[in-house]
């Protein structure tokens, strides 16, 4: 196994450093023998994309081997490639390439996640599991003594690290990591786009109890607003939060959104030909600011 430099947690630390992805020795494996990652964050669904990568393995095989590591009595635990295997089990296969790997729980939790976040399209509930699955590794690898002539080490706050490596700010990080407070019907809803990002992080603070009484309201109303939300959480830290607390909540009238569309042809009598849609968009304010002082 490589060096592991936590200084930068990081797939490629564990999979690539010294040059030695090309030397890693590629194996085929049952897939009797595999086992999926304990508490995997990440959802092997039966969509439109799993079809596609069965049809490509079907007519092409695995290209890429999947990573696992010694698991017991000649079975292997998946670390990367939970999507591939499936697909290959559908596709009627009985085997697939492997690299094995020697990692210890943390490494295997940072590669795990590592090599699925560069994925188009992540749930909300598999970004918050993933960070708080990397973040909890990180920091239990902060400060170990060396291993393998390698200090292994994180920066003093580890969520501006994970930030970095993610591109994400520290701030949104923590946003999403309040998604696992959630009870599941209500990550349900914010996977589905049902209940908006915003007023499900409001929400994680509601204890689950009231959470589950929230989760009973909606099963006969829409899932609420962020200022609905934002309501609930102000009765929770007063403890006042009850069943038809949250029903009357409900059924208050939620603001309508106002949409004003004002066509071309009626633009083009007042903008010159040359304006850009940006130009049209700050002359406009800055006149609805003008008249909204001589108003007040």
């Amino acid at each position: 196994m490589g060096k592991f430099n936590m200084a930068l947690s990081s797939y490629n630390d564990i999979f690539e450093s010294d040059n030695t992805r090309g030397m890693d020795k590629v194996v085929r494996l049952k897939l009797s023998q595999l086992v999926p990652y304990n508490n995997q964050p990440f959802k092997v669904l039966m969509d439109s994309q799993m079809s596609e990568l069965e049809e490509s393995i079907q007519h092409s095989g695995v290209l890429s081997p999947i990573i696992v590591r010694p698991y017991s009595e000649g079975r292997y635990e998946i670390l990367s490639g939970h999507r591939r295997t499936k697909a290959s089990e559908l596709a009627g296969l009985d085997e697939i390439p492997a690299v094995i790997k020697e990692l210890d729980d943390d490494e295997s939790a940072i590669l795990l996640v590592d090599s699925n976040l560069h994925r188009e399209t992540l749930l909300p509930s598999e970004k918050a599991f993933a960070y708080k699955l990397k973040l909890e590794a990180m920091k239990r690898c902060a400060g170990r003594p060396k291993k393998e002539n390698n200090f292994v080490q994180v920066g003093q706050n580890s969520r501006d690290e994970l930030a970095r490596q993610t591109g994400e700010s520290s701030v949104q990080i923590q946003r999403y990591l309040r998604l696992t407070h959630l009870v599941k019907p209500l990550l349900d809803l914010t996977d589905e786009k049902k209940l908006a990002f915003n007023t499900a992080v409001e929400l994680s603070y509601l204890t689950e109890h009231e959470q589950s009484l929230l989760t009973e309201a909606i099963e006969t109303a829409k899932p609420p607003s962020l200022a609905q939300a934002e309501k609930m959480h102000k009765f929770s830290i007063s403890e006042k939060l009850t069943g038809d607390v949250i029903v009357s909540i409900l059924s208050e009238k939620k603001p309508s959104k106002m949409k004003v569309t004002l066509k071309s042809e009626t633009l083009n009598k007042y903008f010159p030909d040359s304006y850009s849609a940006k130009q049209i968009e700050e002359t406009l304010i800055s006149l609805l600011e003008n008249w909204k002082g001589v108003r007040a």
